[in-house]
């Protein structure tokens, strides 16, 4: 069993932002790895396997839309949007679009922070094994409600 802390991808074109939300992150126990552009954050992605995505939508190269949409045909890892796009329009866009959540700039890091740790125990709740949730007793199925 590793004891590496869960790692997060932080993708945003404004290092400030980064360095900010990099330190929130670092300080609750998370590894964070970070891109700064659409083509970076996908390699990142690829070779740091991240638990979760937090992913600007106005990046220089490829929208953040749309490296949430290939991710999402990649895997099922929580993304939570960090944007300056603040419009209901845009709000409902991005959760449409698969994202688990969506933040506005200007922003609380305590709260974004709080909000990662909400997203990955929803997140861990839907990873419960059946095992754990269906069992046997003398030949009776029985299903445990409080962990289903």
């Amino acid at each position: 069993m590793s004891n590496k802390p869960p790692k997060i991808l932080v993708v945003d074109d404004e290092a400030k932002i980064v360095e900010v939300v990099k330190s929130y992150l670092e300080n609750s126990g998370y590894a964070v790895c970070e891109a700064y552009n659409g083509k970076e954050a996908l390699e990142k992605f690829e070779k740091e396997n991240p638990i979760l995505v937090i992913l600007d939508l106005m990046l220089p190269d490829i929208t953040g839309e749309e490296i949430c949409k290939i991710l999402r045909k990649r895997s099922r890892v929580p993304i939570i949007m960090l944007t300056a796009k603040v419009e209901e329009e845009d709000i409902l866009k991005g959760l449409n679009m698969g994202a688990d959540d969506y933040v506005t700039k200007p922003f609380s890091p305590r709260q974004l922070v709080a909000r990662v740790e909400a997203v990955l125990r929803r997140a861990n709740d839907a990873l419960i094994p059946l095992s754990r949730i269906i069992s046997f007793n003398n030949g009776d199925l029985v299903i445990d409600t409080l962990k289903y």
